[in-house]
C-alpha cells in the first residue's frame, strides 16, 4: 500500500456546486477526488456510510478526508460503523479536515436528511482538524467547539464566513488549505 494519501472530498448536502471552495480545490489538485452519493437532496446515513466505505475499502492509499456541513457527520458515522462493516481492517482515513459541522439535532436543522442523529460523539481515531465559523446557521460556535472536544479535534475558528459553503464566495481558501496540507504532512 502507498503511504502518499489520497484526498476525498466529502460534499454536503447539494454536492458542492462550482463556487464552493471544494470544487474550486478539486479543479486545482489533481489529487482530489470527489465521493458522488446518488442522493444529494434527502440522503440517508446508511447509504453515505456504504458509499463513502466502499470507496475507501477500494482505495490502494490511506485517504484525508476533506469533509463540508452534513458530511462533516457523514465522517463521524462512518467512524462509528467501520468495524462492524470491515471487521479487523483498519480505518484507512490518515487524517480530516472537517468544516462547518451540521447540528443534525438542532431543533431548527432543515429537514431533509434520515438518520444522521444523533451524532457519534467518540473520539476520531485519526489526526482532525474542525474548522468553524462564527456566524454559523448551521451550528453554534460553542456546539463547534463541544464537538470538536468529543472527536479528540483541534478547533480552528475561521471568523465570521457563515456556513462556509459557495455563498460565502471563499474561492480557493489558501488558510483552509493550509490545514489541509498540514494535515497532509
Amino acid at each position: 500500500m502507498s503511504t502518499e494519501p489520497e484526498v476525498l472530498v466529502l460534499p454536503g448536502r447539494g454536492n458542492s456546486p462550482a463556487e464552493h471552495w471544494q470544487t474550486h480545490w478539486e479543479a486545482e489538485d489533481p489529487r482530489l477526488a470527489r465521493v458522488l452519493q446518488h442522493e444529494w437532496t434527502t440522503p440517508t446515513r446508511e447509504t453515505w456510510v456504504l458509499t463513502l466505505a466502499q470507496v475507501l475499502a477500494a482505495r490502494q492509499a490511506p485517504a484525508v478526508l476533506v469533509a463540508h456541513s452534513l458530511a462533516v457527520a457523514l465522517v463521524n458515522h462512518l467512524a462509528a460503523a467501520w468495524p462492524t462493516l470491515y471487521p479487523g481492517r483498519p480505518l484507512p482515513v490518515r487524517g480530516a479536515l472537517l468544516v462547518g459541522p451540521s447540528d443534525v439535532e438542532a431543533a431548527d436543522y432543515p429537514p431533509g436528511p434520515i438518520g444522521f442523529a444523533p451524532l457519534p460523539l467518540n473520539p476520531l481515531p485519526f489526526p482532525t482538524v474542525v474548522v468553524a465559523s462564527t456566524n454559523d446557521p448551521r451550528v453554534t460556535l460553542e456546539r463547534a467547539r463541544f464537538f470538536a472536544h468529543a472527536w479528540g479535534a483541534r478547533l480552528e475558528i475561521a471568523g465570521a464566513l457563515g456556513h462556509m459553503g459557495s455563498d460565502a464566495k471563499l474561492g480557493s481558501w489558501p488558510q483552509a488549505r493550509r490545514w489541509l496540507d498540514e494535515l497532509l504532512g
